[in-house]
C-alpha cells in the first residue's frame, strides 16, 4: 500500500484496482486455504558459461537490440499455466474433487511475496526473488487451492552487504533496498508504459529494446542461474543479436507473425517501433561505423510518416540526437 501511494506503479492502474485481493487469496478466490507455490528456470538450455559477460557484450553493441532473456522464446505465461493446470488435475487425482485456481502473472496475486514466505527464495534488493541455487532466472506461478496444506517455512536473506543492483541500474529505478520506482524501471517503460517515453530516460535505456536484465546480470548469485529444460524457452529467431535496421523495417505482420506467441506481442507494433527508435537513437550518438550508421538512419527515415504520432515523435528524435538536437 505505501509503494501505491507513492506512485512507483506509474500507469500500472490495474495494481491499484483490486486492492487488499492482493494480499488475501480468499478474497480473490473464495474457499482459498492454501497457495501452493512454483518457480520454472527459463534460461535458455544452450546458454554458455560465460552468459553474464556475453549479454554485457550485447548491451554494448549499440546497433543491435536487446529483448531481455525471459522473452527471447516462448511466453511464459501459457508454458507455466498449462504445466500448473497439469498438477492441480494430477493431485485432484490423488486427493478427490479439488477446488482450484492457477496463475501466472495473471491476476492481482502477490507472486513474489507468496513464493518468499513459502520458502522458494529470498526477496532480493531488486525486489526479485533470489534462490541459493538457481539465482532469480525462473518465473513462478501459483495455485490457489481448497485445500489444507502444511506451511512450508520461509528462508532467510543472504544479500549481505551487496548492492550490486543498486548500483548497475541504467536508470536508478532501485530508489532503496527493496524499493523499485517502476516510473524509472526501463522493464517498466518499454513494456507497460504505453505513452511517450521521458525524453531525460531515452539515453539511459541503450539498445534495450524489451525489458531490462541489469539488476540480474551483476547478481552474484546468477552464477548459480539454472537452465531450463524445456525447449519452449529456447531462443527464437530474430530476438536475439539482430540489428536496429532490420527490426525496424519489419511490417505490422511481419511483428505478428515473428512474435506469434511469445510475450512481445503483447505490446504491438506501434510500441515496438517506438522502443526499437530510442535504442536507435542512442546508437546513432555513439560511436558507429558509417556504414552501419547509413542503413540505421535510412530505416528511421523510412518511419518519419508512420501513422502513428507516437512513432513519429521518437523516430524524429532519434534523427535529431545524431546531430546533437534533440528536445529537452
Amino acid at each position: 500500500m505505501q509503494w501505491l501511494e507513492a506512485g512507483f506503479h506509474g500507469e500500472m492502474d490495474y495494481m491499484q484496482r483490486h486492492g487488499l485481493k492482493r494480499a488475501r487469496p480468499a478474497e480473490l478466490v473464495p474457499g482459498t486455504v492454501s497457495v501452493l507455490t512454483a518457480r520454472m528456470n527459463y534460461l535458455p538450455a544452450a546458454t554458455a558459461q560465460d552468459w553474464q559477460q556475453r549479454e554485457w557484450q550485447r548491451l554494448g553493441q549499440a546497433q543491435q537490440g536487446v529483448v531481455s532473456l525471459y522473452a527471447r522464446g516462448r511466453d511464459y505465461h501459457k508454458v507455466l499455466r498449462a504445466r500448473l493446470q497439469q498438477l492441480a488435475e494430477a493431485i485432484a487425482a490423488r486427493v478427490g474433487p479439488l477446488g482450484h485456481r492457477v496463475f501466472t502473472d495473471s491476476a492481482p496475486v502477490l507472486e513474489a511475496e507468496l513464493a518468499a514466505r513459502s520458502g522458494q527464495g529470498w526477496r532480493g534488493k531488486h525486489t526479485l526473488l533470489l534462490e541459493r541455487s538457481a539465482g532469480s532466472l525462473f518465473f513462478l506461478g501459483e495455485i490457489y487451492l481448497d485445500l489444507a496444506l502444511p506451511r512450508s517455512a520461509p528462508t532467510t536473506a543472504h544479500c549481505g552487504q551487496c548492492s550490486a543492483c543498486l548500483a548497475v541500474c541504467p536508470t536508478q529505478a532501485i530508489v532503496a533496498p527493496h524499493r523499485l520506482d517502476a516510473r524509472r524501471c526501463i522493464s517498466y517503460l518499454t513494456i507497460e508504459h504505453a505513452g511517450p517515453i521521458a525524453v531525460p530516460l531515452r539515453r539511459l535505456i541503450g539498445n534495450r529494446i524489451y525489458g531490462c536484465d541489469d539488476c540480474q546480470l551483476v547478481c552474484p548469485w546468477n552464477k548459480y542461474a539454472q537452465r531450463s529444460s524445456l525447449a519452449d524457452f529456447d531462443v527464437r529467431e530474430g530476438m536475439q543479436d539482430q540489428p536496429l535496421a532490420t527490426l525496424l523495417d519489419w511490417t505490422e505482420a511481419q511483428f505478428l507473425a515473428r512474435t506469434e506467441g511469445s510475450p512481445i506481442r503483447r505490446i504491438g507494433h506501434e510500441r515496438w517501433l517506438r522502443n526499437l527508435a530510442v535504442a536507435a537513437g542512442n546508437a546513432l550518438h555513439a560511436p558507429l561505423a558509417p556504414s552501419a550508421a547509413a542503413l540505421l538512419r535510412a530505416a528511421l527515415q523510412r518511419r518519419l510518416a508512420h501513422d502513428s504520432a507516437l512513432v513519429r515523435e521518437h523516430v524524429q528524435w532519434a534523427l535529431d540526437s545524431e546531430a546533437g538536437q534533440e528536445a529537452v
